[in-house]
């Protein structure tokens, strides 16, 4: 990704959203594992060990759009300077996606586009469970809308799709088109 001036072109940033369950953490770090095998320069930014970081970050609209406007422009500056990023956040609303975009030249956003009853049915932090009970609010897909994106560079339907499948996907995604 060097250019032949010296200068160096941004590293892609590769934006994993999807509902809470879809699948897209699991494949996202899968993706970060390989890159570091290739000797990729890369860091991986999930939302929920960000979370653990900033335990004060809210579920509002507004507080998940300026969490992610901090991400997108960290995620930036990494790629800025040659840094593959893979960010892995449910990232629910286009608005806050689509100004992330802006920031980074090499965008990939990534939609891993899993049902809600499919990640319901999976429910494997049992965050489903909980906001079904009353438990949790502003859940995006319950109480809070998921915005799928409108044109996302790659789309993959975890139903059909083994993580096996997505990685290899992105993997070629980046290969040829970043």
């Amino acid at each position: 990704m060097a250019g032949g001036s010296g200068t160096r072109s941004p590293a892609p940033v590769l934006w994993f959203t999807g509902l809470s369950g879809s699948g897209k953490s699991t494949i996202a770090t899968r993706v970060h594992q390989e890159l570091v095998r290739r000797g990729v320069e890369v860091e991986y930014i999930d939302g929920d060990a960000l979370r653990e970081v900033f335990p004060a970050t809210g579920f509002t609209r507004a507080e998940r759009d300026e969490h992610l406007r901090r991400t997108g422009y960290m995620a930036s500056r990494l790629a800025a300077h040659g840094v593959t990023v893979v960010a892995s956040f449910v990232s629910p609303y286009r608005e806050s996606r689509d100004f992330i975009r802006s920031l980074c030249e090499n965008f990939g956003e990534i939609y891993v586009a899993t049902p809600l009853e499919e990640c319901e049915r999976r429910d494997v932090k049992g965050l489903y469970a909980r906001v079904r009970r009353g438990e949790i609010r502003n859940f995006t897909g319950i109480d809070d809308p998921y915005e799928p994106p409108d044109r996302p560079e790659l789309t993959l339907d975890t139903r059909v799709l083994s993580v096996d499948q997505c990685v290899a996907q992105v993997l070629a995604f980046v290969e040829d088109q970043l």
